[in-house]
């Protein structure tokens, strides 16, 4: 029998690429009739650049009121507060500008909009749940009227996908939020933008990225359209990362890393299952703090060589793709985030050792650790490969 599978687009009507922020957000925000705009934006571009001035330039009093206090990861109190001014301002649409735990907050604040959130304590039930065996247990969400925009200035690449991370700061959680129109309506890329992003954090989400394409060539149920997808994020990432280290000025390189880790969400869409270098690194995220590229930086190599006995051929893929098919993936993509001067320990990223239990429990509530190549049915075995990466 021929292989039979749905292949959902998000809904996510158009990309815009390379011109101005301001000017894409003002045809954007034109097009759909949109009045009242609500900005959210990360700390760092709002005080250290001028790209505010520009958008009320732009804008004018269209533009309704802003936001800057999402914090990593995307703490619960800090999107019902934003949700809570943008109801208080009437707005009908939500802007994001910063990188994924911005896109994530403007996600969160569709969502608290749609459903009546005004307090944190609401959020539990809108969660999507997991089961010990991996089931997904989705609450239904109301539809969102009001939809966002978003200008990503990191490359997680969560801006092309209907999941948010948000994290319960009181449990030291983080929790996925799902539903279809979380997605954004339109995505401005922007390279010029991205200047003003720290160098760690452009280039530790550029392996995020590459985490993306990476999990997806070596996933349990691959689909070819992905893994075409996927073997191309991978050339466009490593080479425009490397550009990039060796000249931030370079925009074409910088727009081949964003080309790149669009093109990395394929696998999103396509319902290819993501591992535990996904799993654990949320968990790293909401439980001990690690940002999310440094994550990927120290997961990835080590859930590889964990996975390898179960994968190896999907691996060769990998090795392919980075043009050095004589060397192990694990190997290969180390040596990269290496040659970044990013982290490659779990001491690196300032994890103790008295955490490590706790990541591992909560990891098998991550629904990635449940589709992991390598079959992965407790916390001991996830502590196995954190050890790997200490």
């Amino acid at each position: 029998m021929a292989r039979q599978g749905v292949f959902q687009y998000a809904a996510i009507d158009r990309v815009r690429y390379g011109s101005p922020f301001q000017e894409a957000i003002a045809a954007e925000s034109a097009k759909i009739g949109a009045e009242r705009i609500f900005l959210l934006a990360s700390r760092t571009l709002l005080r250290e650049s001028d790209c505010l001035d520009r958008l009320t330039d732009t804008l004018g009093d269209r533009l309704v009121g802003s936001y800057d206090q999402i914090g990593a990861h995307t703490p619960r109190i800090a999107v019902v507060e934003a949700a809570n001014l943008a109801r208080e301002a009437d707005a009908d649409l939500i802007v994001t500008l910063g990188g994924g735990s911005v896109t994530d907050g403007g996600k969160m604040v569709v969502l608290c909009l749609a459903n009546g959130v005004s307090d944190a304590a609401d959020l539990d039930r809108y969660f999507t749940q997991i089961s010990d065996d991996g089931t997904a247990e989705q609450p239904d969400l109301a539809t969102p009227r009001i939809r966002m925009v978003t200008v990503p200035t990191t490359l997680s690449a969560g801006e092309f996908n209907h999941t948010a991370g948000c994290t319960d700061t009181k449990r030291r959680l983080k929790q996925s939020y799902r539903h279809r129109l979380l997605a954004p309506l339109t995505i401005i890329l922007d390279p010029a933008l991205t200047v003003h992003t720290p160098e760690w954090l452009w280039l530790s989400t550029g392996i995020r990225a590459v985490d993306h394409a990476v999990e997806d060539l070596c996933s349990r149920n691959p689909l070819s359209y992905v893994d075409g997808a996927a073997i191309h994020a991978l050339k466009l990432l490593s080479g425009g990362l490397r550009r990039v280290k060796a000249d931030p000025s370079d925009l074409d390189a910088r727009l081949d890393c964003q080309t790149g880790a669009w093109l990395s969400m394929t696998g999103a869409m396509a319902g290819v299952t993501k591992g535990a270098s996904h799993g654990i690194g949320h968990v790293l995220g909401g439980t001990a703090n690690v940002p999310h590229g440094y994550t990927s930086c120290v997961m990835l190599p080590n859930v590889l060589r964990y996975n390898e006995p179960d994968n190896a051929a999907r691996q060769k893929m990998v090795s392919d793709a980075l043009e050095r098919p004589e060397e192990a993936a694990a190997d290969i993509i180390r040596a990269l985030v290496t040659t970044l001067d990013l982290p490659t320990t779990l001491r690196d990223v300032g994890v103790s050792p008295d955490q490590l239990d706790d990541i591992a429990h909560n990891a098998m509530g991550d629904r990635w650790i449940h589709t992991n190549p390598r079959k992965i049915t407790s916390p001991d075995q996830v502590r196995e490969i954190l050890d790997l990466a200490w």
